[in-house]
């Protein structure tokens, strides 16, 4: 689920799998091209490389409107995730 918590500020939550990125894409990089964003990822439950594609989309969104897009609270199986990837620069906290 996403939720806008604040201006500018957003978290998602529950279980981030195909499904579920498949229906907050859009949503989430609408939010993220609006302005700088501030993405609480700690109520995530499970995920799935789906996720982080999610999370990567919305970066871009964000890129392409000018705007920073920064992730708080990854969760610890979405990191080690990230890093079997190789994305784990590209989603941390500082970016």
């Amino acid at each position: 689920m996403l939720k806008t918590t604040a201006p500018g500020e957003a978290s998602l939550s529950g279980r981030i799998d195909m499904a579920a990125s498949a229906g907050l894409a859009r949503a989430l990089a609408e939010l993220a091209a609006r302005g700088p964003l501030r993405l609480d990822l700690s109520g995530i439950e499970a995920a799935d490389s789906s996720a982080l594609a999610l999370l990567l989309q919305a970066r871009r969104a964000a890129a392409a409107a000018g705007h920073a897009l920064t992730f708080a609270g990854m969760p610890a199986g979405l990191a080690t995730l990230a890093g079997l990837y190789d994305l784990g620069p590209l989603l941390s906290a500082g970016e």
